[in-house]
C-alpha cells in the first residue's frame, strides 16, 4: 500500500466537511491527512484528502466521494502529473555547540527560523513530503520538542488553460 493524494472540489457550505468524513468513518478508511480550504471562487472549497490503502479501495473510496452531495470534482492523483507540498512547524533542543549546526542544515533545506529562544528554535519549512522527511530526520538527533504538519496540499501541473467547471 502507498500513500495517494485525491482533491475534491465541494460546494463551500456547512456540513460538507461532516459528510465526507462520515464516508470515511462510515466504511471504515483511514485518512492520512485532510487539508481543507478556500479556492479562488469563494463558492468553492478545495479538500486535499491522503489515503494509504490498496488500489480496489482507492477506487471505492473515489466513486463514493464522487457521489456525495456538494461534491463538484475529484481529481485522482494517480492519473496525472501534480505539485505537492506540505508546511512544518517544529520546535528544536540547540545549545552553543549545536545552534550553529542547527541553522547550517535549516539554510540548506531553505527552512525559515521564525522564532529564537535560548535553548529553542522554531523553524518553518515547507516542501514534498521526502524534503519533510529528511529534514525532520536530521532534526531528531538534536531533539524535536514538538513539531505540527499541516498535511499534504496538491494541485494539478497544467500545461494549457484549465478548463472551467460547469454547473
Amino acid at each position: 500500500m502507498t500513500f495517494h493524494t485525491i482533491s475534491v472540489l465541494v460546494e463551500n457550505k456547512f456540513g460538507v466537511l461532516a459528510r465526507v468524513a462520515g464516508m470515511f468513518s462510515g466504511r471504515g478508511y483511514n485518512i492520512r491527512s485532510l487539508n481543507v480550504g478556500p479556492s479562488h471562487d469563494p463558492q468553492i472549497s478545495r479538500m486535499t484528502i491522503v489515503v494509504k490503502e490498496k488500489e480496489n479501495v482507492l477506487n471505492q473510496i473515489i466513486k463514493q466521494l464522487d457521489k456525495l452531495i456538494d461534491v463538484i470534482q475529484v481529481i485522482d492523483f494517480r492519473e496525472g502529473d501534480y505539485v505537492d507540498r506540505e508546511l512544518v512547524l517544529l520546535q528544536v533542543q540547540v545549545d552553543r555547540q549545536s545552534r550553529a549546526e542547527v541553522i547550517e542544515i535549516c539554510q540548506l533545506f531553505r527552512a525559515k527560523i521564525i522564532d529564537v529562544g535560548r535553548a529553542v528554535l522554531t523553524i518553518e519549512i515547507t516542501g514534498n513530503t521526502s524534503k519533510i522527511e529528511k529534514f525532520t530526520s536530521l532534526m531528531d538527533a538534536f531533539g524535536i520538542i514538538d513539531l505540527t504538519r499541516t498535511g499534504r496540499i496538491a494541485l494539478p501541473r497544467l500545461n494549457h488553460a484549465p478548463e472551467e467547471i460547469s454547473d
